[in-house]
């Protein structure tokens, strides 16, 4: 009979949160565990885990340090999608677009410092890769069986054109369970292609211009950087200067007592010369 053992789920969880040096060793020693309790599925499905690439690893960092903010995007792509088909009555898609631009600038932003935090450079084609799974992830949205944000073993390409057409349609669309999506495109109406198209030319200025935040907000962290140190260094010059202020004033005072102890003692040296010659 086979040994009861925690959740998988929460195993399987716990393992991509680990880091990516870690990830290999961590999984084929869970996948071990499991197959001498005599879990041999649970062993053969850990076992089956690729270690992910960077960028899709930094993806499930995301969701692991702040799932509410993954699930706000996933959200707000349904609601975009909903918005662009009519389902959604009275949507400024606009804003709604502004809205999901400054929302994936923010994950940008915290992706590219958890890259660096694991010594991982955050290099321009990393950080656009982490746009792109989150751009896909947020197309996807909640629909069943696709990615699963956190357990990414692959970065995502967005819906293929057929998906999108099904998607705006309104129409259900059962994903395959597989983490990596490049489905083939099939012919459309010219109503339909045109509106893909524009939903596609939406996305990828999108993308641009959270490059472009991305960029600004890298360049302000630099000036801020340097400001800083203009700022700290100009603090220890004072610094330095009021201790040698102090030192001064310091030495002028004894030096002060001591002339003044001087003119003490010649002034009564002065009054018994005076008291000798009277005398």
């Amino acid at each position: 009979m086979a040994k009861r053992g925690l959740d998988i789920g929460a195993e399987i969880d716990a393992l991509f949160q680990r880091s990516l040096a870690e990830f290999t060793g961590a999984r084929n020693a869970l996948a071990k565990r499991l197959k001498n309790e005599g879990r041999t599925l649970d062993a053969e499905r850990v076992k089956a885990l690729t270690k992910p690439p960077a960028p899709a690893w930094a993806v499930n960092q995301l969701y692991w340090q702040d799932p509410k903010a993954i699930d706000r995007l996933l959200t707000l792509g349904e609601r975009i999608r909903k918005a662009q088909t009519g389902q959604l009555k009275n949507a400024d898609l606009r804003a709604l677009l502004d809205e999901k631009k400054q929302m994936t600038a923010a994950l940008l932003a915290n992706a590219s410092a958890i890259l660096e935090k694991a010594g991982h450079t955050p290099s321009d084609d990393s950080l656009r890769r982490v746009s792109t799974t989150l751009e896909s992830l947020a197309a996807w949205g909640h629909m069943e069986g696709v990615p699963k944000p956190g357990r990414l073993t692959a970065e995502l390409d967005p819906p293929g054109f057929d998906t999108l057409a099904a998607l705006m349609g309104g129409k259900e669309h059962k994903g395959e369970k597989v983490l990596l999506f490049r489905p083939k495109p099939v012919e459309d109406a010219p109503a339909t292609r045109a509106r893909l198209q524009e939903a596609v030319q939406t996305a990828e200025k999108t993308l641009r211009e959270a490059h472009r935040n991305a960029e600004r907000a890298e360049s302000a962290l630099a000036k801020a950087n340097a400001r800083a140190a203009t700022v700290e260094k100009q603090k220890q010059e004072v610094e330095a200067r009021y201790t040698e202020a102090k030192e001064a004033v310091r030495q002028a005072s004894s030096d002060a007592r001591k002339t003044a102890q001087a003119l003490a003692d010649a002034e009564r040296a002065l009054t018994r010369a005076k008291g000798a010659l009277d005398t």
